[in-house]
């Protein structure tokens, strides 16, 4: 029963994740205004958001968790890990900081609601309730910082390239290297806190997990 509705869960998750970036995109293609002047510029720069990349990740793993909900190997334990710390960042940062930035309407504002929130709340939710659990180790968290990394390099080269940052704390034309810097080592220290915080969850879980199989098999044996 469990693992039939955590697949389902999973797929659902997976079905927002698609439904969203596809809105977004659209929308985006279709913006009569905008920063890039070209559809497929437009389209493109989508794809350079954390928040859409964290989706992405999150879409994927999901589905594949619907397929399979017993998967497991380095590469998908750490996609894994990955995509529930970005997602809870994206959610806590775009809350508690960049809300109040935009002022969207119609379909933006549908696409930013479920990228922003719907996905994380689903995410987490899933991931709290059907796991997997024991995906996670020292390894595994170390591993995990490879896409925020990877992604912060190539926003600092791309972002003077082509003037635009997709968030304002890291536009490095107007605060300078210093100040993002300072920035960026306080969301390293956030991801970092939310990946050892979900490593440690993840443990315990899988404990009590394992403690309540144990009763029940010795409550069946009595």
């Amino acid at each position: 029963m469990g693992s039939a509705w955590g697949r389902r869960w999973f797929g659902l998750t997976a079905g927002a994740v698609l439904f969203g970036i596809v809105v977004q995109v659209l929308v985006s293609a279709n913006a009569a205004e905008g920063f890039f002047q070209t559809t497929s510029g437009r389209v493109f720069n989508v794809f350079c958001f954390f928040t859409i990349q964290s989706n992405l990740i999150v879409g994927v793993t999901s589905l594949l968790l619907a397929l399979d909900p017993n998967r497991s190997s380095t590469a998908f334990n750490t996609l894994r890990l990955t995509g529930i710390v970005a997602i809870i960042i994206t959610g806590v940062v775009y809350h508690s900081v960049l809300r109040g930035l935009f002022d969207l309407e119609s379909w933006a504002l549908v696409a930013d609601n479920v990228i922003h929130t719907v996905v994380p709340a689903m995410a987490v939710v899933g991931w709290l309730v059907w796991g997997p659990r024991g995906l996670t180790s020292p390894r595994i968290m170390k591993l995990s910082v490879v896409f925020p990394v990877c992604w912060l390099i190539f926003t600092l080269i791309r972002g003077p390239i082509v003037d635009f940052f997709p968030y304002p704390f890291i536009d490095v034309n107007r605060l300078g290297y210093v100040r993002v810097i300072v920035n960026c080592v306080w969301v390293a220290v956030l991801y970092l806190g939310v990946a050892a915080a979900a490593s440690a969850m993840d443990g315990w879980l899988a404990r009590v997990r394992s403690a309540l199989a144990a009763a029940e098999r010795a409550d069946r044996d009595s």
